[in-house]
């Protein structure tokens, strides 16, 4: 059964048969295409109202066919035969459109990525009548011929409209053995060959609506940015809308996704990122669209969260978090999988294989839960051992790489991954951090824990997964809130935070802030942060700056009261200059 590519959704059982019908038709290799075969792509492209493509090699075999423009439509890179630079890929593509205008750019530049040998465009003209009953006759009503030119201002050149008699009767053959000795001997090699990558590259897309501030929108595809390179990707570039609110089928409209579409193929991109959370509808739309593999933030940081995960217990919520945020988004119609419908001979295997997979994934994700569950306990039978020590814990919280495990290592001298990246680490460490008190001499011990950085809209499948890792920071006695100061976007962060710990279960202990990075702070910023949070610490982790009036801060805020109110008189100890 030969595979149809593309956007098949919705389409019926007969007209699939149609499609793979086509790969039974042999080409002649000295034509672009026949006119019988040509007639049968316009008459089956009419009957489903979408243009078809189809790929044809130089043995005049039918290699793939695929409902969708040719944007759409592209041969993976890894499927394309192996040629030097200044060879065509041995393939062309013959493609149906319902409008009678030129092949436009996107469709093209797919050509030129490709190093198709051409690209053949058939202008369908329906003669349907309009009575029902009545037998269709489609014609082709004029064709384009467009190819590749070692022209780096314009790589291609497309011909006048061609009647089929005309398009047929070209010597092909010839066309291509001319086509790809001039562009041999210009040097310039295949135009569109220089980006090639083995690293993601990523167009960003930003939607702007009426619910966010222009400054939220703009530090949003700023942190996105920073989400992509973190995990392994390149941002080419970034797409912006301002809607009212998102289109409910495609997110943005559709004229934006025919531009995201153009300069997807212009730069090469082969993921695109969405600066929101997307349904898996609206992803698959989106992908029928442009053509490209769509994802959204949250998976990103899942992704992310993938890369870092070190520990078993780090493992096992990563993993529970990507089963729970993948199972709405399981595709059965289409893509290699028969079509499950509402009656007797719409059920295929495929499905059946798709409704496997759901179960056990499922079957996965409740297993997952119970270990998650058996952590839970694990840590909380930890968590009663230290509190019959009546040993105070402080967690560390904060924005993602704000600084907690550079202060970690700092004040307790632990080895804890740190990186200038967002997420560095996922698993919590506890270390004991001993302070001296100032008049008795006295030590005393408190248990530090850094805890997995919070990010502005924490996606809910992590929040779910790492409950665990989470439970930490309800527990702790004090809160020690890092902040970096030098960040453009610090008071958003403070709110981001706040809000996260806003929907856990109720914090017992106080918080205290802790502005970081003060050596890279302004006395603008210093003054602001300083009247705004009159209680807060300012330090640098790196600089070692501020780090005794913490430790003495934090000994005072997880005292017993009586105890707290003999070291109340800090203020001798936290006036420390920055500027």
């Amino acid at each position: 059964m030969e595979t149809i590519y593309g956007n098949v959704q919705g389409l019926k059982s007969s007209q699939i048969k149609k499609l793979q019908q086509l790969y039974e038709q042999r080409q002649p290799s000295y034509s672009p295409t026949t006119p019988e075969f040509a007639q049968a792509l316009a008459a089956i492209s009419t009957e489903i109202h979408q243009p078809v493509c189809s790929y044809i090699n130089r043995r005049g075999q039918v290699i793939r066919v695929a409902v969708g423009t040719p944007s759409q439509t592209q041969i993976p890179r890894e499927q394309l035969p192996r040629h030097s630079a200044e060879r065509l890929s041995g393939i062309h593509c013959v493609a149906t459109q319902l409008k009678s205008v030129p092949p436009d750019e996107a469709a093209l530049i797919a050509m030129a990525r490709q190093r198709l040998d051409a690209l053949v465009v058939l202008t369908v003209a329906d003669g349907k009548d309009g009575r029902r009953g009545k037998e269709a006759t489609v014609d082709v009503k004029e064709a384009f011929l467009a190819h590749i030119v070692p022209d780096p201002q314009k790589p291609w050149v497309i011909s006048p409209p061609l009647s089929l008699d005309d398009l047929t009767e070209q010597d092909f053959d010839d066309l291509v053995d001319e086509w790809e000795r001039e562009i041999s001997e210009s040097g310039d090699g295949m135009p569109f060959q220089n980006i090639v990558s083995d690293q993601d590259k990523v167009l960003l897309v930003g939607l702007k609506t009426d619910d966010i501030s222009q400054q939220r929108f703009e530090d949003g595809l700023q942190e996105l940015t920073r989400l992509v390179e973190t995990a392994g990707g390149t941002v080419a570039d970034t797409v912006q809308q301002k809607r009212s609110s998102p289109h409910p089928q495609t997110v943005v409209g559709q004229g934006k996704i025919e531009e995201i579409a153009l300069q997807a193929q212009k730069l090469g991109a082969n993921l695109i990122v969405f600066d929101r959370d997307i349904s898996p509808s609206q992803a698959r739309n989106l992908e029928n669209e442009i053509g490209i593999r769509v994802v959204d933030r949250t998976e990103v940081i899942l992704d992310i969260f993938a890369q870092r995960a070190q520990s078993q217990a780090g493992k096992l919520q990563v993993e529970l978090a990507q089963l729970e945020y993948m199972l709405p988004r399981l595709r059965g119609q289409g893509r290699e999988m028969s079509r499950l419908g509402g009656g007797i001979g719409t059920r295929g295997p495929g499905e059946t294989k798709l409704e496997t997979e759901r179960r056990a994934i499922q079957r996965r994700i409740a297993q997952l839960q119970q270990e998650v569950n058996q952590l839970q306990a694990h840590r909380a039978r930890i968590r009663q051992q230290r509190q019959q020590q009546e040993i105070p814990a402080v967690a560390l919280v904060g924005y993602t790489n704000a600084g907690k495990s550079t202060l970690l290592n700092v004040l307790t001298h632990a080895e804890v991954y740190t990186a200038d990246q967002l997420f560095a680490t996922l698993d919590p460490t506890t270390r004991k951090l001993v302070i001296t008190e100032p008049e008795t001499q006295e030590r005393r011990t408190i248990l530090l824990t850094d805890t997995v950085g919070f990010i502005h809209e924490l996606p809910p499948p992590l929040v779910d997964a790492f409950r665990a890792t989470l439970e930490e920071v309800t527990e702790a006695d004090v809160l020690l809130h890092v902040v970096d100061l030098s960040h453009p976007a610090w008071e958003s962060h403070i709110a981001s935070v706040e809000e996260v710990l806003a929907e856990m279960p109720t914090l017992s202990g106080p918080t205290l802030i802790a502005f970081n990075k003060v050596d890279q702070v302004d006395s603008e910023n210093l003054a602001l942060a300083g009247q705004k949070y009159p209680e807060a610490v300012f330090i640098s982790a790196t600089q070692r700056l501020g780090l005794e009036t913490l430790r003495q801060r934090l000994l005072q805020v997880s005292l017993p009261p009586a105890e707290a109110r003999r070291l109340s008189p800090l203020s001798h100890v936290q006036s420390e200059n920055f500027q």
